[in-house]
This record gives C-alpha cells, sequence and structure tokens, in this order.
C-alpha cells in the first residue's frame, strides 16, 4: 500500500512538473516579436506603426519634453533597434526590458500622441499593427500655407468660454466637432413652417452645451449662426482641429409622407477613392518625406482611412442603438453613401439624418424642444459611450 502511494505521489510530481514547464515554455511562446518600424506623414501629421507577430497591449509612460514613451508588453526583440526621423519625429527607438519593449519617440517641440490604436492581420496586413499617431499640440494652419478667410471666421476654438462651476481638463478632453447641416442660403429641406437650417442649427447648439457642460470636450462648430459654410470647408475645419469626432446633423425628405425615421451613414468603400483624390489635391494629409516611394505613402493612406472607417462604424451602431429608445428609426438605420463631409480619411465622422421633414409626426417631433431634447440627450450619450469604448482601445 505505501509503494502504491509512493508511486502515485510521484506520477503527480512528475506531471505537476510537466504542466510547469509547459505553462513557462506556453508563456514564452506568447510574446510577439518586432518585425519592423514604419513612419509616414508630414509636420502637420505623423503616424509611427510597429509591425508585430502578434497582439500586444501598450501604456503612454510619458508625453513631455520631447519626448514620447511608451510600454509595449507581450513583445519581446532580442536587442535595441532604433531609427532616424521624419515629419515630427527627430529619432526613435525601441529597447527590450522586463516584459516587453520601451518604444522611445523624440521629438519636436509641443507634439502630442493624439490616439493609439492596435490594428488586427486583415486586408492583405499579415500580422498586427501598433499604431501611434502625433500632432502638433496648437492647432493652425500647416508652415508656409494661410488660413482661408472663412475658415478663420470658423476656427477651431471652443465656442464658448468656461461656465462657473465646469470642471475643464485641457489636456485630456475630446474633440467633437458638430455640423449643422444646410445653413445661410441653402436653407435645406421645408418641412411645415421649419426649415431643416434651423432645426439642425437648434440640436447642434443643444449638443454643444450638453457636451461642454461635462467638461470632457472642446466642442468645435462649423457654424453656430445661420451662416453657409461650403462642404470642403466643413472638412478642413475637423481637419485643422484634430477632431476625435465628427457629427453631421440633418433632416431628411422624400417624396413619400408616410416615410419617416432617422438613419445614420457612414462613409461608402465606394466613395473612399474621393477621399484619396481630395488629399491629393489639398495636399494637407500624409504627404510623406520619402515623395518617390509612393507605396509607402498608399500603404499608410489605406491603413489610417480603413482604421477610420472602422470607428466611425463603431460610433454609427452606438449612435442607433441610442437614438432606438427615444426615436423612431428608419428600417435600414445604419447607411452608407459619399456624403462630402464624410471625406476626411483620418476623422471618424457620421452623419444623423435625425428624421424626415416631409412627414408630419418626424417634423412635429424636431420643431419641439422638449422632444427634440430627448434625441440630444441619446446622441449625447452614445458620443460619451463611444469614448468610453475608444479608451479601453487605446489602454491595449
Amino acid at each position: 500500500m505505501s509503494d502504491r502511494r509512493w508511486r502515485s505521489d510521484l506520477i503527480l510530481l512528475a506531471l505537476a512538473g510537466w504542466f510547469l514547464l509547459s505553462s513557462l515554455m506556453a508563456s514564452q511562446a506568447l510574446a510577439g516579436e518586432v518585425n519592423s518600424v514604419r513612419l509616414g506623414g508630414d509636420r502637420t501629421a505623423t503616424r509611427l506603426v510597429i509591425d508585430l507577430s502578434d497582439d500586444a497591449t501598450g501604456k503612454l509612460v510619458s508625453n513631455a519634453g520631447g519626448k514620447v514613451v511608451v510600454a509595449l508588453s507581450g513583445v519581446e526583440i532580442a536587442a535595441t533597434m532604433r531609427g532616424g526621423g521624419h515629419g515630427l519625429v527627430k529619432a526613435w527607438n525601441l529597447k527590450p526590458e522586463a516584459g516587453g519593449v520601451r518604444v522611445t519617440i523624440e521629438t519636436a517641440d509641443g507634439v502630442q500622441v493624439r490616439r493609439r490604436f492596435v490594428l488586427p492581420p486583415g486586408d492583405g496586413a499579415p500580422g498586427f499593427r501598433y499604431v501611434i499617431d502625433l500632432s502638433p499640440a496648437v492647432v493652425g494652419p500647416p508652415p508656409g500655407r494661410t488660413a482661408d478667410v472663412q475658415l478663420t471666421s470658423l476656427k477651431a476654438t471652443p465656442s464658448t468660454p468656461p461656465r462657473k462651476g465646469q470642471k475643464v481638463r485641457a489636456d485630456n478632453r475630446r474633440i467633437v466637432v458638430i455640423d449643422a447641416g444646410h445653413g445661410g442660403r441653402d436653407p435645406g429641406a421645408l418641412g411645415g413652417d421649419h426649415y431643416e437650417k434651423d432645426l439642425t442649427l437648434a440640436a447642434a447648439l443643444s449638443l454643444r452645451d450638453r457636451l461642454e457642460k461635462t467638461g470632457r470636450y472642446r466642442v468645435v462648430m462649423t457654424r453656430d449662426r445661420d451662416v453657409y459654410v461650403p462642404l470642403d470647408a466643413r472638412v478642413q475645419i475637423a481637419r485643422k482641429a484634430n477632431a476625435d469626432l465628427f457629427i453631421s446633423l440633418h433632416a431628411d425628405a422624400g417624396p413619400d409622407e408616410a416615410v419617416r425615421g432617422a438613419s445614420v451613414y457612414t462613409l461608402s468603400e465606394r466613395a473612399a477613392g474621393r477621399s484619396a483624390r481630395l488629399v491629393t489635391k489639398d495636399d494637407w494629409f500624409m504627404k510623406a518625406g520619402y515623395r518617390a516611394d509612393q507605396s509607402v505613402s498608399g500603404i499608410l493612406f489605406d491603413l489610417t482611412q480603413r482604421a477610420t472607417k472602422n470607428r466611425s462604424a463603431t460610433f454609427a451602431q452606438i449612435l442607433v442603438d441610442e437614438i432606438e429608445d427615444e426615436h423612431t428609426l428608419l428600417r435600414r438605420s445604419h447607411r452608407e453613401a459619399g456624403f462630402a463631409v464624410l471625406l476626411a480619411p483620418d476623422v471618424p465622422a457620421v452623419l444623423l439624418e435625425m428624421g424626415f421633414m416631409t412627414n408630419p409626426d418626424d417634423q412635429a417631433f424636431l420643431a419641439d424642444p422638449k422632444t427634440r431634447g430627448r434625441l440630444v440627450v441619446a446622441i449625447a450619450e452614445a458620443i460619451e459611450n463611444y469614448f468610453r469604448n475608444d479608451v479601453r482601445i487605446a489602454s491595449r
């Protein structure tokens, strides 16, 4: 009996040792490798991409004194990797440390981390990519260019000063651009005795006030009065502001008065080419210093646009879910289109049709400050939920 018990103990001990060894080997196997580091963009927006063999978790350690430091866990390298500068980056290096890799980016003065995220394999990319977007902390026109007169009057500044008792965290506030559709000589659709331009502005101003009251957002309006703003200027306002989110408010119209309900639009695949042409024409995005290597610029553009489209679609779904409790939705509530205001390749953007001006019920809903206010609350809650989700993504 004692021999049998001894043999059992020996077997259990051997199994325990085997499991321990397997766990150690598995933990080592889980560490991904850095395949390469790429830079793209210019002095208005620079992107650093770390190509990985596996997923990784990143933590922003520091963004001060001309240095950005990020700790990557779940990654390993055999020796220090270094690289030269480009755009806002003077130099970079990756050094091995306990539990992962320390990424140090030497930057020009006044550079901030705009966002960080992980992209999984897909669309021709074989591995994971850890992306760090950098931008100047002070928003302004690119060097050598003058902001156009119309944009100067609509430049990216908070539309109202902080109110008494309002908590303001300037370093951490998200930048949201609210676009009130139509305006000035462009009245939009007519419903009853109301023009679309007036109802979109009323909703936009209410949404601005609600977001600013939280102290978590810096809100930029494409218009805060009855003026006409060209569509391409609205896109430029969002980009000059380094916006984290763009939402354009509209009200639909149609030949059938019975049709009603809200819907949310994001950029369609068919319109993606227009975005690339707009970028090339205006020369205000991702003009890589390696001008001879068009493939690098193209890859970085596609990477940016894909990530932006994914974020836009995420917000669109959150927005639909929130609105559903307060307002009627069209049967296919999330749609895709080539609207000009959605063309910025690096700003998540949606266009919300709040209802139909040609439907009496929708028109009454939007014209009544009380019911319109319920819709605004739902939109604001969707924005809050979107950025809560974004924080979880950036913490990876």
